[in-house]
């Protein structure tokens, strides 16, 4: 039955960290006009269990994309400097939309994994009532 809750807590990890991944997906969606926001992105680290086997996803820590932010010309804007320009966001939609796809995918592989592991689970014990 430790298989079964390693398999549980493996693919429980696994939709964690696609769930808070498609969060910050969607902070970035929501502020593409904010001007000099930073795109999030968070990184996936694997924690390693006792045998030294890969098991359990971790979230790493939230990072802030460094390329340069885009220069909105518009005078009438208030935070426009001398020249007329401001800072955009350094967001593209069509990368978080790429994003937020394959970690909707992650996640419904994670998600069949772990209804896989559960009908196994209930079929093992099925058949050592009998």
């Amino acid at each position: 039955m430790s298989e079964f809750k390693n398999a549980l807590s493996v693919s429980a990890s696994g939709l964690k960290a696609q769930a808070q991944r498609l969060r910050h997906v969607s902070e970035n969606i929501a502020n593409t006009d904010t001007p000099g926001y930073r795109r999030k992105s968070v990184s996936f680290e694997t924690e390693f269990g006792s045998t030294g086997t890969p098991g359990r996803v971790e979230t790493g820590r939230v990072r802030l994309d460094k390329s340069d932010l885009v220069k909105i010309y518009d005078p009438s804007h208030p935070m426009s400097d001398e020249t007329g320009h401001y800072d955009g966001s350094n967001v593209s939609l069509v990368i978080e939309i790429a994003d937020a796809r394959e970690a909707q995918r992650s996640y419904e592989a994670n998600l069949k994994m772990f209804d896989q592991t559960r009908q196994m689970s209930s079929s093992l014990m099925e058949l050592l009532r009998r």
